[in-house]
């Protein structure tokens, strides 16, 4: 199941967007949602403890009516004026149980015939599933998992002639001992047999950017050569000589600098990578001649300024500390992001990885400097690698680095975390959660199958339903069975039937003792309706085994027993219907709170957001706790947007849970 990507104009404040049959659909700039039922676009109405504004109503519910009068004529006191209130619940109530009899008996003398081409939508009866969301994805990728998936990304010169490894770089600088001068050499066999430096440096400290750019960049190569041959070495490589003029020559020489570095005997955003994948170190100073060697334990003393991150990457590619996998790789992660790349300005600080400038696909950068340079620093570490392409962003390029590595999942699993901050476009991407869920720990049950032109993520196999806003529906369930409660459960349905007998037989006058008789049953009768609402509560209650699957929301924050009572005209001391989960979070101090009701598990969730979700996603689990992310459908965008994340115990049981779900987050289904 594929869940959709819309395709709005807006105009005059009004926004077209399609169903899945390309018929428009032309509203104004309200919040959406795609009802369940019809699979369209429809205004979203939203129940509130406090409305406010057009689109915002008083709470409302469709519980059982006799249910709801039968327990506020047991709770309710009968003192005052309310004794008035009371009498007119009651008698109410006891014309309710005359309509059932009757109705009953209809039922009983009515022949019955079956017709399959008739069917009542408005039985209330229990599917077992949730609402499922409406909406596939519609619509082409910019880059899919699938390589017999078509995808609309360009590719560029020479992409696909490169190498997934080299072991050798293309071009390296070699002295020619007789002519006693430095050439440069693409001869694979000479390569192949010479040993190399690799020469990692900062741009800014090598030369400054102006009208004396060449001659500081030639005084600059002139040390690099006095430093390689005061180290016994003829060769060396640097990027500054051996990166390509060509595009093809550019991305194969970046795509292949990690082997350059591993070859190589020997605050920019490559030191990192290049240190860690070197097998020695050493380093000179532009106003000292010395070269002195340097461990990697060193280095992240003297160079690195968060050091535990650091740290503890040099002790697990030295062996010291061993990390899972995915553990050093998010550590990797999180230290190449926050050093200066070449498309930043010169004295620039790096960005932090989960601002807007993540999703921003338009974002202005230093002339021929790569977008991804970050992503492209850490796909060395990784079995396989992504071919750099300038028209993508870190956002795009590290969808593709985690479809081509499939066994980490980092997009898969970076969705069922929620960050602090949570950017308007491409929300997906997490960099932290204020659950404190490791990314490690995430066991995802959904497949990226691709990215959109916009960064959103389209996932495979999603299970998406689809939450309520406009009021509480009749909820149907199943309490625990009781002979009890059964056989009392049926006395006040015999009121009316006595009462009626009984004032047929005085009627009548049968016999001599039917007068009596008649007098009896009428008494029964009475006695039966004055106590009919507390037999009838009574055969209610028990504990719920099973109620038909629903999310409702509501705006604010409201009672368990509000929420008992909406649903299931309210509850009993001891058989309590609602449970407050232990894991809910108020989330971000941005946005507004909501309550989330589940039916099923019967419990209830407080989270904050910017908007009403209208879709939960399950999307993997973690410590034994479903993940369940919370969206809002944003016409503007074209995607689901995620809004806050919830973690629970449970699945999401949804009819139509196979096939392609969208998720363009986050856009989903």
């Amino acid at each position: 199941m594929r869940l959709p990507v819309w395709q709005p104009v807006t105009r005059n404040e009004t926004i077209t967007c399609y169903d899945d049959l390309g018929n428009p659909k032309t509203h104004g700039l309200e919040q959406r949602y795609v009802s369940p039922t019809t699979g369209i676009c429809r205004r979203l109405v939203v129940q509130a403890v406090t409305p406010s504004g057009k689109f915002e109503v008083s709470i409302r519910n469709h519980a059982n009516h006799a249910i709801k009068s039968a327990i506020w004529l047991t709770t309710s006191p009968i003192r005052g004026w309310l004794i008035f209130k009371w009498i007119a619940v009651w008698l109410w109530f006891t014309l309710r149980l005359f309509w059932a009899v009757v109705w009953l008996l209809t039922q009983l003398y009515t022949p019955i015939y079956m017709d399959d081409s008739t069917e009542d939508d408005g039985d209330l009866y229990n599917t077992g599933y949730y609402k499922s969301y409406a909406r596939g994805f519609q619509g082409q990728l910019w880059a899919a998992r699938s390589p017999m998936e078509y995808s609309s990304r360009i590719l560029e010169e020479g992409e696909m002639d490169i190498p997934t490894h080299s072991l050798y770089p293309r071009l390296l600088i070699i002295r020619d001992p007789i002519r006693n001068e430095w050439v440069p050499c693409a001869d694979r066999d000479t390569i192949i047999r010479t040993k190399f430096i690799a020469i990692s440096y900062r741009a800014i400290d090598a030369f400054t950017r102006g009208p004396d750019q060449e001659a500081e960049k030639a005084q600059f190569i002139e040390e690099i050569r006095a430093a390689v041959l005061g180290q016994k070495y003829d060769a060396y490589w640097l990027d500054l000589e051996c990166v390509g003029e060509t595009l093809s020559e550019k991305n194969l020489d970046l795509y292949c600098m990690a082997d350059v570095y591993r070859g190589a005997d020997g605050e920019r955003v490559w030191t990192m990578p290049e240190a860690l994948l070197s097998s020695g170190l050493c380093y000179k100073f532009r106003d000292r001649e010395a070269v002195t060697p340097l461990s990697l334990f060193e280095l992240a003393n003297l160079a690195y300024t968060d050091y535990d991150i650091e740290q503890a990457i040099v002790n697990a590619y030295s062996g010291k500390d061993p990390l899972e996998r995915l553990e050093h790789l998010t550590l990797l992660k999180s230290a190449i992001w926050r050093r200066g790349t070449a498309a930043l300005a010169p004295g620039a600080a790096p960005p932090l990885p989960k601002l807007d400038m993540i999703g921003d696909l338009e974002k202005s950068v230093t002339s021929g400097a790569y977008k991804a340079e970050r992503v492209y620093a850490l796909t060395g570490f990784f079995e396989h690698r992504i071919h750099p392409n300038r028209s993508e962003n870190d956002l795009r390029a590290l969808v593709r680095l985690s479809m081509t590595n499939d066994n980490d999942h980092i997009v898969e699993r970076m969705i069922s975390m929620l960050p602090s901050t949570i950017t308007k476009t491409a929300c997906w991407y997490s960099d932290d959660d204020i659950y404190r869920a490791n990314l490690w720990d995430i066991i995802p049950e959904i497949q990226v199958a691709g990215v959109t032109e916009n960064g959103a993520l389209v996932i495979d196999g999603c299970r998406a339903a689809a939450i309520r806003w406009k009021d509480f529906p009749e909820v149907a369930f199943s309490t625990t069975r009781s002979l009890r409660r059964t056989i009392i459960g049926f006395i006040p349905y015999l009121s009316w039937p006595a009462l009626i007998i009984g004032l047929c037989i005085i009627k009548t006058q049968i016999s001599p003792g039917g007068l009596v008789g008649g007098i009896v049953l009428i008494v029964i009768g009475i006695v039966l309706l004055i106590i009919s609402h507390r037999l009838f509560v009574y055969s209610h209650y028990g504990r719920i085994v099973c109620a038909q699957p629903w999310f409702i929301g509501v705006k604010g924050v409201i009672s368990i027993k509000e929420v008992e009572r909406h649903l299931y005209g309210g509850a009993k001391r001891h058989f309590p219907r609602m449970y407050l989960t232990p894991t809910d979070t108020s989330g971000p101090d941005a946005g507004h709170m909501y309550t989330l009701i589940d039916t099923l598990s019967s419990t209830m969730y407080y989270f904050r957001a910017e908007r009403p979700s209208t879709v939960c996603i399950f999307v993997g689990r973690e410590g034994g706790l479903g993940s369940f992310v919370l969206c809002s459908e944003k016409c503007d965008i074209n995607e689901l947007h995620k809004e806050s994340t919830l973690w629970e115990m449970g699945n999401l049981l949804v009819e139509s849970s196979s096939g392609k779900g969208f998720c363009g987050l986050v856009s989903t289904q």
